[in-house]
């Protein structure tokens, strides 16, 4: 249900931009160069989303997540660790909807082949999906608009930028969400069996693309050619052993028509004066008190509107290497309060929904109201001083 509201909301954002366009409100040079700025973006959003889908179909993630399993060898709070520490890298490298969308429901079901309550583990990934996402230009939305921006471009600048505050991030997320769960976290369990693979062809072809993508997301090309390439590889390996497999539901068309909505959306609010409001809201200065401004700004802006909108209008005022790194820990830890602060949230949801976990809204916003300026504060501070 939750992707038919994005893709209805999504077609009222471009059905909207497209009434801005008739009465000459949005010109349609501006649109045109909106979207020649997100195709690659969405670009990447299809290929990765596809490498995601056909790899967990495989079981990649259902392997790796009982490996960990093992490995902690019956301790809790070690196979949480383990857990958390999955949920990092595929946010990373795959980007925080992976995590919410394909991780979560495994780190279930190994919760619970394993006798442990599912919601510590649950929670850990969507946490970590948002606040985990500050490493690289692919692992957020948010990050692919602000990696041009960044001063020297590219991958490596981004992550050096970026890491303190990173590292910070998920340090802290990792503290405080092992406080609120330490009661649920401490013993020991029965490690339960291996997975079934039903095809160790395509497990082990699935693998092995994935891991010879990594490095190319990371290699200094635009992130959607290497991406597309391992969606391409993945498709012919399933072509040959599981083609029922294949389908129009590995794109997220939901998610596409949202995304496209928003960018059109922002694009007339910004020929319509909004850059004005929002330099009086964000402020446009450059000293210590005006990065810590910007941060909040991002955070506030994502809880209430969504991080990405709370990204788009917010990006003319991030106009050097303090405000835009700042905005970007704004948006990218600060959505754990309200559902709908990051996409990655909602889509969570409702894959918890799915898999029989109910997760109370208001708990989760307390939770959040806790932790999201702690955490946000945490990366500020690695960012102004290191």
């Amino acid at each position: 249900m939750d992707a038919v509201k994005l893709a209805i909301a999504g077609g009222i954002l471009l059905a909207g931009s497209l009434v801005a366009v008739a009465l000459g409100a949005l010109p349609l040079r501006e649109l045109a160069a909106v979207a020649d700025r997100v195709a690659p973006i969405l670009a990447f959003v299809v290929a990765i989303s596809v490498v995601a889908e056909l790899a967990t179909r495989a079981g990649v993630f259902d392997v790796a997540a009982s490996w960990l399993a093992r490995l902690s060898r019956g301790r809790t709070w070690l196979l949480w660790l383990s857990v958390a520490g999955l949920s990092v890298v595929t946010t990373a490298f795959l980007s925080l909807d992976t995590t919410a969308v394909l991780l979560t429901p495994v780190v279930v079901a190994v919760a619970r082949a394993n006798g442990l309550p599912p919601l510590p583990f649950a929670l850990t990934t969507i946490w970590l999906a948002n606040t985990g996402s500050l490493f690289l230009p692919i692992s957020n939305l948010t990050n692919l608009l602000a990696a041009d921006r960044m001063p020297g471009g590219g991958p490596t600048a981004f992550a050096t930028l970026m890491a303190p505050s990173a590292v910070a991030a998920v340090l802290t997320t990792v503290l405080v969400l092992g406080v609120v769960h330490r009661r649920s976290l401490g013993g020991r369990y029965v490690v339960s069996d291996s997975p079934r693979i039903a095809d160790r062809v395509q497990l082990v072809g699935s693998s092995v693309i994935v891991v010879a993508v990594l490095p190319l997301l990371v290699s200094g090309l635009p992130p959607w050619i290497p991406a597309a390439g391992a969606a391409l590889a993945l498709t012919a390996l399933f072509a040959w052993r599981a083609p029922r497999a294949l389908s129009p539901r590995l794109i997220p068309w939901s998610l596409l028509v949202f995304a496209a909505g928003l960018f059109a959306a922002v694009a007339a609010a910004e020929t319509l004066g909004s850059g004005r409001w929002i330099a009086a809201v964000a402020g446009t200065g450059s000293e210590t008190a005006d990065v810590w401004r910007m941060a909040a700004a991002g955070l506030t802006a994502a809880n209430a509107v969504d991080n990405l909108p709370a990204y788009l209008l917010l990006e003319s005022t991030a106009h050097d290497t303090g405000r835009l790194p700042a905005l970007l820990i704004g948006v990218n830890a600060g959505p754990l309060i309200t559902p709908w602060a990051s996409l990655a949230t909602l889509l969570w949801h409702d894959r918890l929904r799915a898999v029989g976990v109910e997760v109370s809204w208001g708990r989760f916003a307390v939770w959040g109201l806790v932790a999201a300026p702690v955490i946000v504060a945490a990366s500020v501070a690695a960012l102004v001083w290191l």
